[in-house]
């Protein structure tokens, strides 16, 4: 991709805030990508204790985020990159719906 820094930055941040996460993880829950294991390791993530979220999003969207996030993290620790990079893929490609629409 051949643009300015200030797109790629206004991309980038559009992509890693709470409301982007958590309408990227509740999509790949709505189509049934997740695993059981998954969806639990999710689950714990969004229901960790002592959340609190940025003003500019809600407590919902921050939860949902964080359970996306403990779930990379979780695959990333028992070394399944092929399937972060396969999520992420997905998570990539709705952002690119997203935009066109």
């Amino acid at each position: 991709m051949n643009t300015t820094a200030n797109v790629l930055h206004k991309m980038a941040v559009e992509r890693v805030c709470a409301e982007y996460q958590s309408a990227a993880v509740h999509e790949l829950i709505d189509k049934g990508v997740l695993t059981e294991q998954e969806t639990e390791v999710y689950k714990r993530g969004r229901n960790t204790n002592g959340i609190n979220a940025p003003k500019h999003s809600s407590v919902g969207e921050y939860r949902s985020a964080t359970g996306l996030e403990t779930l990379f993290g979780f695959l990333k620790l028992t070394d399944r990159t092929e399937r972060i990079e396969e999520l992420f893929s997905m998570i990539w490609e709705y952002g690119e719906e997203k935009e066109s629409n």
